[in-house]
């Protein structure tokens, strides 16, 4: 199942984009202006069009990434060598380990541990993040991330010990960052794909012919990028139940159930059998990707990035919907990633971590997920319905998953107790996806330590839903009432005027004032 936070990061690029055209200062007033003859907000080169093999390899690499290897079960396996070596020197209802300088629950120090990578992820994306929209170099980062994930897949294969639980948490925490890292760098190609699509540029055609307005263009742009999205998570969700299926009869041959030791091996040989998975799916993608030229960094490629990132932080102020949708995004963010983790580790208890048992919930919980897609896509190309809405059908959903588990506060019968149970401007989509990432994992630090200290404090596992159901709610009322995509739009518009004439004046040799 992947990354909680994939739907999030996507819809963060779908906000209808600045409008376009030929956009030059009105001399007197200062403003932004559209010239009477409509230049297609996306030029096209034939060279870069999306072709259907190119499109179905982006894919291909998503089935990979399933997060079946670094984000489900490298988890569940280090949590297992806890409970082990919990069970070893306290007996079996011991649930405490000493862990940074504390007794903490085992479901404690997995929430920390899950603090702990997303805090290094904001780091990286601090430094990575703007330099991929330069140049033609891009792919590279993505390349070199997931070739440290497989590594780190495959050294599974040697921590399967309960003496072994520290290295465990350590492959834990180095492999959610890459795991992460590459799903995000996968993600921020999409609207490119997307945009350099033949039907685009037909579009683009009739929007220069004055036969298509500029908002009916957006639509289109939103719709297919829409499409490619959620394709791409129907088909890595229909591609994930069949290697599940495979694993299944891997697990048998591994024989999991004959004690705790063969368990723990199997939870390792799932982990890399995935991982050589991911491998030889991400190949294609890595050929038939065609490198479109990212911009022009004006500038020293070093000092870009640098002063991309400045620029951003500083102008984000006058992007006022883009500011409010990463408020937004910073709230919902906290509460969906952790309250994954604090599922995850519910399950993970409740089966005593058997691979075969934890296999099996994952495919119905992923062909649940398949279907919940189909429908959602269909509903909104059905009737035309933008981004936003969609995404708020999503909010409300996280708040009632939270409801849920709160319940199960109260009662065992409910409540994770059981078994059955658009705002990015053009040319920019890397550096703002980074924003986006940098505001999401500084989300996804915070609420599982939080949730941390809840449980140390309550004793109780599911006591951190009483905070992720208010903070769920929060941050789809504030998303709701207080993100305006046109809004969005025009300020996008201003905020590429401003630094195009930043730009001019940094290569005339002024300083990053402007």
């Amino acid at each position: 199942m992947a990354s909680a936070t994939t739907p999030l990061a996507t819809a963060s690029a779908l906000a209808d984009d600045p409008a376009q055209g030929f956009v030059g200062a009105d001399s007197k007033a200062g403003d932004l202006a559209e010239e009477e003859h409509p230049v297609a907000p996306d030029q096209f080169d034939e060279r870069f069009e999306t072709s259907k093999y190119e499109i179905w390899s982006y894919y291909s690499y998503y089935i990979g990434n399933n997060g079946l290897t670094l984000f489900n079960f490298a988890p569940t396996a280090a949590q297992n060598l806890l409970y082990q070596q919990a069970e070893l020197i306290g007996g079996e209802d011991n649930t405490v380990l000493h862990f940074m300088g504390s007794d903490r629950t085992i479901n404690s120090i997995v929430l920390l541990c899950n603090g702990i990578s997303f805090a290094i992820q904001i780091v990286i994306f601090l430094v990575l993040g703007s330099y991929a929209d330069f140049g033609t170099f891009r792919p590279n980062i993505l390349i070199a991330l997931s070739l440290v994930a497989w590594g780190i897949g495959f050294g599974w294969l040697g921590v399967h010990r309960e003496d072994q639980w520290q290295t465990g948490l350590g492959l834990y925490i180095v492999g959610l960052i890459a795991y992460q890292l590459c799903l995000t760098y996968w993600t921020a190609a999409f609207p490119g794909l997307a945009r350099n699509t033949r039907v685009m540029r037909e579009k683009a055609k009739e929007f220069e012919d004055g036969t298509l307005t500029r908002d009916e263009y957006d639509h289109v742009d939103s719709m297919k990028r829409n499409e490619l999205s959620n394709t791409a998570f129907y088909v890595q969700s229909l591609g994930e139940i069949v290697i599940l299926a495979v694993i299944v009869g891997v697990m048998f041959g591994v024989r999991v159930n004959e004690s705790p030791a063969r368990n723990a091996w199997g939870l390792s040989v799932l982990i890399a059998f995935a991982s050589g998975i991911w491998l030889l799916l991400a190949i294609p993608w890595f050929i038939l990707e065609k490198r479109r030229p990212g911009q022009d960094p004006g500038m020293n490629i070093v000092i870009a990035g640098f002063w991309q990132l400045y620029r951003a932080l500083t102008q984000i102020w006058q992007l006022k919907q883009s500011l409010f949708y990463l408020i937004g995004y910073f709230l919902l963010g906290d509460s969906l990633n952790t309250t994954v983790t604090v599922i995850g580790t519910l399950q993970n208890s409740i089966v005593a971590y058997n691979t075969l048992e934890l296999t099996y919930l994952l495919i119905v919980g992923i062909a649940a997920q398949a279907v919940g897609i189909w429908v959602f896509w269909n509903v909104q190309k059905r009737w035309q319905l933008p981004t936003k809405t969609m995404f708020n059908a999503v909010a409300v959903g996280i708040i009632v998953l939270d409801g849920w588990g709160m319940i199960g506060i109260w009662t065992d019968r409910f409540g994770f107790h059981h078994k059955w149970e658009e705002v990015t401007p053009r040319g920019k989509e890397f550096l703002f996806f980074s924003l986006f990432s940098i505001i999401g994992k500084t989300s996804s630090f915070i609420g599982p330590l939080v949730s941390s200290a809840i449980i140390d404090d309550t004793g109780n596992d599911s006591s951190p839903f009483y905070f992720l159901f208010a903070l769920s709610l929060v941050s789809f009322l504030f998303l709701l009432f207080f993100v305006d995509v046109k809004k969005s739009r025009v300020e996008q518009a201003e905020f590429l005027e401003r630094e195009r004439v930043a730009k001019e004046k940094l290569r005339g040799g002024s300083s990053f004032e402007s």
